[in-house]
């Protein structure tokens, strides 16, 4: 996930969101929570911003400040909790004040069979945690 500050969000990411650091260096953040394992970057590439020749070069170096709170990712729950796994997960998040708004009502089962909700990070990047019903 593209991130401002490696190091304030993984600050957040522990304290809000439960997981632990593996590794972290100032650029790379690498957590986990249970089986699910996240990496963080530094998008604090700010060179492009000045560029005149942007349409002929476009930017492409993977840290552009401009990416830290566009992604997205989707992060399935497994083991035997199934449903109530994602529901005591949600009430953890809802309680850590994370939730995106459209999951302020719980989790929500959808017409493709998952049940799930959304967090927001400290960037705004949207992590989705999901089981299959």
């Amino acid at each position: 996930m593209p991130v401002r500050s490696v190091e304030a969000s993984t600050e957040f990411y522990v304290e809000r969101l439960g997981f632990e650091v593996l590794h972290t260096d100032g650029h790379l953040g690498v957590l986990q929570r249970d089986d699910a394992q996240l990496h963080l970057w530094q998008a604090g590439d700010t060179s492009w911003s000045g560029r005149a020749d942007l349409a002929a070069r476009p930017v492409v170096s993977g840290a552009e400040s401009f990416l830290a709170g566009t992604a997205s990712c989707r992060i399935q729950l497994d083991g035997v909790e199934g449903v109530e796994g994602v529901d005591a997960l949600y009430d953890e998040m809802a309680a850590a004040d994370v939730l995106h708004g459209v999951s302020g009502r719980g989790p929500l089962d959808t017409d493709y069979g998952t049940r799930e909700f959304h967090v927001l990070d400290l960037d705004g990047n949207l992590l989705t945690f999901f089981v299959w019903r």
